[in-house]
């Protein structure tokens, strides 16, 4: 619901048995997903949190941009680990390809910054690989791998990228690396491996709705990263909010009964851009030291601050949630005394909307309201009862503000960490 990493990953993990398929919808390899199973850590990053259930269908749908390279490391990690990922996961032939030539592109542009900040993206080549998307021309889909056409299409592409990529000053050694030949080869290898797993997923999540199957909808990012409705330019390059689920998995909006809005209770960013709540001292060390607040993709510590109860009221109603699930309630269980957001202070003037030009929201001071912390650990807490008053204070008080009932409480990485709210019943979760 914030600008990405609420710790989604666990809840996709956690609730994955009670569907029958779990749908990633968007987004690529720059998303982190992690999950604690007892002592085993799994960080994913295509593949849906559902994989570790071995009764879960999983799909990854056209609205993903799909890095072969990446994906199969990230299967080749987990098989070790008894997780035969062949089994159940399918990959749609429509999903678009993140190829070399795309990352290449993506350092090259990244290095120049807009107005002196940097978008911050994560050079996995998302954006330029989205780009051809929309451009048509130099796209290659997952089903070109296993046309009789490929390695034609594969080279006149890899000729053309290359012709382009020197004009935009890519060095001989990035230029050597996507020569037509080197191309084709890896093309090649990527069929052999991933075609057991290419489908028309359309098809069959249709087909699963259409019998009553129950579906989860895993999202990648922040919903304030969404490229239409997010804070532009410094946003990812795919509708990472609800409103991306029906273009992005190819299922209309008849079959969405829920939408769960994960977000922490407090705000983090990484990257650049506007962050209005942001804490660049010692409190915001302390948040990011005790939520461990660094990217499991990149590594780079995430900038900390205030719940922002504007930015999330926003991206609430812009997706529909229906309940909100609060992670990360441990973390402030080590404060006196919390702030939340509840408005913007604009030029002088009070203001409950998030601005769509960065500049405006640069200039956005937050209007903060002190609530009184708790100061006692959470991390045992199974049970609302068990909550300090304090605690469940904090968690109404963000009801309040955000116009949605909390519906799940995560106290802590691992699976028993969470608690289910009464509300959660509506969702048919408690």
């Amino acid at each position: 619901m914030q600008w990405g990493d609420e710790a989604k990953g666990k809840l996709v993990d956690l609730l994955a048995p009670r569907f029958d398929c779990v749908i990633r919808y968007q987004g690529g390899a720059n998303a982190g997903h992690t999950v604690v199973a007892g002592d085993e850590v799994y960080k994913l990053h295509h593949i849906p949190s559902g994989i570790l259930h071995s009764d879960v269908q999983n799909f990854i749908t056209p609205g993903v941009v799909i890095n072969p390279t990446t994906m199969l490391q990230e299967i080749d990690g987990l098989a070790p680990r008894g997780i035969n990922v062949v089994d159940n996961l399918k990959v749609s032939e429509r999903a678009h390809l993140v190829m070399p030539w795309h990352m290449i592109e993506d350092a090259t542009i990244n290095k120049v910054s807009v107005r002196g900040e940097s978008i911050g993206t994560t050079n996995r080549g998302i954006g330029p690989c989205y780009r051809d998307k929309v451009g048509r021309t130099h796209a290659v889909r997952m089903v070109d791998l296993i046309e009789a056409s490929r390695d034609e299409r594969i080279a006149t592409v890899a000729e053309q990228k290359t012709t382009l990529l020197q004009q935009l000053g890519a060095t001989d050694e990035e230029l050597a690396s996507i020569a037509p030949d080197k191309m084709v080869a890896l093309a090649a290898s990527w069929a052999e491996r991933l075609a057991p797993m290419i489908a028309d997923t359309t098809d069959l999540i249709l087909d699963a709705a259409e019998a009553n199957q129950t579906m989860l909808f895993e999202g990648a990012q922040g919903a304030l990263l969404d490229i239409d409705h997010g804070t532009y330019p410094f946003v990812t390059s795919s509708n990472s909010s609800g409103v991306g689920v029906c273009a992005g998995a190819g299922v209309p909006p008849k079959w969405i009964d829920h939408v769960l809005g994960v977000c922490k209770a407090y705000s983090t960013r990484v990257g650049g851009g506007p962050f209005p709540s942001e804490l660049d001292d010692e409190t915001g060390d302390k948040i990011r030291k005790l939520g461990n607040e660094f990217g499991t993709t990149t590594g780079r510590p995430r900038r900390c601050g205030w719940f922002d109860a504007v930015a999330v009221r926003y991206t609430a109603r812009l997706s529909g949630v229906s309940r909100l699930a609060l992670m990360m309630m441990d973390v402030l269980a080590h404060f006196e005394e919390l702030k939340v957001c509840v408005a913007y202070e604009l030029d002088g003037k009070e203001i409950h909307h998030v601005p769509s030009h960065p500049d405006q929201l640069r200039r956005c001071k937050p209007v903060l309201e002190t609530i009184p912390g708790w100061n006692s650990p959470v991390d045992h807490a199974r049970s609302m009862s068990d909550f300090p008053e304090g605690a469940l204070s904090y968690v109404k008080r963000i009801e309040e503000l955000v116009g949605v009932p909390v519906g799940i409480l995560s106290v802590g990485p691992d699976r028993a960490q969470t608690i289910f709210t009464e509300e959660a019943a509506g969702m048919g979760l408690a």
